[in-house]
């Protein structure tokens, strides 16, 4: 009786997922990588591994250097909506060509929410193997991040330390035709920019208030960096950038 009763327990339910496919533009023709091939691999992998496959979304004419793409947010979206529980790919630069973005993906979805299954490069994430490769991979994410951001950091520390500013030309200065040692467009004085500086720390002097001095460089005829009206927040912004002149 034991063995007859096992025999009729309910099968397990099956993996429901998503198939997402993607072709760019420059890759319409190659056969390869087309919509249909990438279908075709996705639902042969389905009945393969016994998947329930709700749907197959795609972009087409999309590339990969963005997430920003209607038919992987409208995947995603449908993910959270609990419509399916894992995303199927027939390889991974289907998804991402980016590191950064690959880990972005894994920490918002595919770390315990949902799975990622990717054909080509034998990613399972209901797997300890296809969990490793994905943490790996995220791992690689993140040292990316760390090391650009180390670099970034050590190139303007090099900067500052020549002498060079930083960033777009503040209230006062503007970018000049000569470059400096690394190779950067080097600032030069705006004498009525520096005239109205002098003007609004002179105004200060005399116990005006920020807001007063905003009208009185309006009524002066002053011109702002981009030839707006004054406000009292640009008065304290250079006030506070001048103060120890």
């Amino acid at each position: 009786m034991g063995y007859i009763a096992s025999l009729m327990l309910p099968a397990s339910p099956k993996t429901r997922v998503l198939g997402y496919v993607r072709v760019s533009t420059e890759q319409q023709a190659d056969t390869g990588l087309s919509l249909d091939a990438q279908r075709t691999k996705i639902a042969a992998y389905a009945v393969a591994m016994d998947l329930e496959l709700v749907d197959v979304v795609e972009d087409a004419g999309f590339s990969a250097k963005t997430l920003a793409r209607p038919g992987l947010q409208a995947a995603l979206a449908r993910l959270e909506s609990k419509e399916a529980d894992g995303l199927v790919i027939a390889k991974l630069d289907r998804l991402t060509r980016s590191v950064r973005d690959l880990g972005d993906l894994v920490d918002r979805y595919f770390t315990g929410r949902f799975s990622l299954l990717s054909l080509a490069d034998s990613i399972d994430t209901r797997t300890a193997s296809g969990r490793l490769i994905l943490h790996v991979l995220g791992a690689v994410s993140q040292w990316e991040r760390e090391a650009t951001g180390e670099r970034t950091r050590d190139a303007l520390a090099q900067l500052r330390a020549s002498g060079a500013r930083l960033g777009g030309a503040a209230y006062g200065w503007r970018h000049g035709d000569a470059k400096g040692e690394h190779g950067r467009r080097l600032f030069e004085d705006v004498r009525g920019e520096l005239a109205t500086i002098s003007r609004i720390r002179e105004l200060h002097k005399q116990g005006l208030s920020i807001r007063a001095i905003a009208a009185a460089l309006e009524a002066e005829g002053h011109p702002t960096k981009l030839g707006g009206r004054w406000h009292p927040t640009m008065v304290h912004r250079l006030l506070r950038r001048h103060a120890d002149e």
